[in-house]
This record gives C-alpha cells, sequence and structure tokens, in this order.
C-alpha cells in the first residue's frame, strides 16, 4: 500500500528532475546562455526544439502523476510523438548531408526511450489501475 501512495511522487521527482534539465539545456542553447551553444558542436536546432517542447509537456505531467490525472498519459504520448517527429526529422537532415554530433541520435534515442517508460507508468499506474473518471 505504501508503495502505490509513493510511486506517483517518486516517479513526478524524476520526471521533474528530466524536464527541469530539459528546459535548462535547451533554452541555454537558445540563448547561447554560459556558452553552451559552443560546448554542444553542430547541435541540429529543429532537435533543440522538440526537446524544449517536450519539456513544457512534461512539467505538467509531473502534477498528473501527483494528482493521478488521466491526462498525464495522453501528454507523455504527445510528447514521445513530437521526439518520433524530431527524430524522423533529424534522418532526413542527416542524408541530405547537414551536420551533426552522434551523441544527438543518442540523446534523442535515450530520451525517446524514457519518455516512453513514464508514459508507460502513467498507463500502468493512473489510466489501468486509476479509479479516476474520465472527466479528470
Amino acid at each position: 500500500m505504501k508503495n502505490r501512495k509513493v510511486l506517483p511522487y517518486i516517479l513526478a521527482a524524476l520526471l521533474a528532475v528530466f524536464g527541469l534539465s530539459t528546459l535548462f539545456m535547451s533554452t541555454s542553447i537558445f540563448l547561447d546562455l554560459f556558452n553552451v551553444r559552443e560546448q554542444e558542436g553542430n547541435y541540429v536546432l529543429g532537435v533543440v526544439w522538440a526537446n524544449w517542447l517536450c519539456s513544457l509537456l512534461y512539467l505538467p505531467a509531473v502534477y498528473g502523476f501527483i494528482k493521478r490525472k488521466r491526462w498525464t498519459l495522453p501528454l507523455l504520448l504527445a510528447s514521445t510523438a513530437v521526439l518520433l517527429f524530431a527524430f524522423v526529422g533529424l534522418l532526413f537532415y542527416i542524408n541530405s548531408g547537414g551536420l551533426y554530433e552522434t551523441k544527438t541520435i543518442v540523446a534523442l534515442i535515450f530520451r525517446t526511450v524514457v519518455t516512453l517508460i513514464f508514459a508507460l507508468m502513467a498507463w500502468i499506474g493512473i489510466n489501468k489501475k486509476g479509479k479516476k473518471t474520465v472527466a479528470d
């Protein structure tokens, strides 16, 4: 019984760290804070925009985990869709000769997998077993 009460807070904390760090890093690239642009090398702007958008979707999902809201899953699935779209765009960009870093591919795959894991946890913990109504 305790795990069921604690798990949403653990997931929310992990997602908050993930979302806030994503927001910080992508915003830092946009605004060139702390010379992040130079440190990132050949970053792909479309991927940075996708990461930034996902960070804005992660943050309300944090609240959704804590309050066990059914809309947490659609938020995380939308974030996954954004990342998959960015990955397809990245592949087109690479095939057309665009400059990129290998770490961009690895990071995008990692972010997509982590987002899918959070979505799965929302589906299992909220939508599948949850007692909330559709109006949530």
